[in-house]
């Protein structure tokens, strides 16, 4: 593959993801995070596609269908939310609710980027211009939709619990992880299971967008004090 196609291939894996990690960084601008914190995260979660991948190709010889789907679904969660602990969510920097959000959405944007770099390369590499434009809006609205959600639903999680004991926080990322496979599995049987319903697969993640940013509302409502 050329230099230009592979500048093409990351400009078109990277821009989406810088374009969602704005928008979502204008939620936290009251008090924002570092952004060394922020970088972190989203290099980490780029990383864990490295090995999402390695463990989803050794997983095939040996399941199949839904279970193969599900699999690959807890492989990806996971990764993310170890990409955001490792980068943010262990350090003292996280000391608002909010930040639970930022740092899960910001790994999983990193992730979004290199993964999207990736199916790409493809039709740029047979000088498929058309098709990698059409796959690079696809990824766009809905892959890198669909992990923003399902990570997103992990912060939210966390968030709603920063204030509880101990064990509740431990429950509620839990709780979130689970809901973020369920959500990961769901989109993963309908569009890449042969399920069908890929208008409705995207309007609900894009309902579950919009219910997460209200959800954002109500989580930072503390920290409007400090703009």
């Amino acid at each position: 593959m050329s230099p230009l196609f592979l500048f093409l291939a990351f400009l078109g894996g990277v821009l989406p993801a810088f374009v969602w990690l704005f928008f979502w960084l204008l939620e936290d601008r009251c008090q924002p995070e570092p952004k060394r914190y922020i970088l972190l995260c989203f290099v980490l979660g780029g990383l864990a596609v490295l090995p999402t991948l390695t463990i989803e190709e050794w997983l095939i010889p040996y399941v199949s269908g839904t279970a193969l789907l599900f699999a690959w679904a807890v492989t990806e969660e996971v990764l993310k939310f170890i990409a955001a602990y490792l980068g943010g969510l262990r350090w003292r920097v996280f000391d608002e609710p909010l930040d639970a959000l930022i740092y899960m959405v910001t790994a999983a944007l990193g992730f979004s980027a290199v993964e999207n770099m990736l199916f790409l390369f493809g039709p740029l590499g047979q000088n498929d211009i058309l098709r990698s434009v059409v796959v690079g809006d696809l990824r766009f609205m809905g892959a890198t939709l669909l992990h923003t959600l399902a990570s997103a639903s992990v912060g939210i999680a966390l968030a709603l619990a920063y204030y509880k004991p101990a064990a509740w926080r431990r429950s509620a990322g839990l709780a979130g992880v689970i809901l973020a496979i369920g959500l990961h599995t769901l989109f993963n049987f309908f569009i890449l299971g042969g399920g069908g319903a890929t208008f409705w697969v995207f309007l609900c993640i894009w309902c579950g967008i919009i219910a997460l940013l209200l959800l954002a509302e109500r989580v930072k409502e503390p920290a409007k004090d400090y703009c």
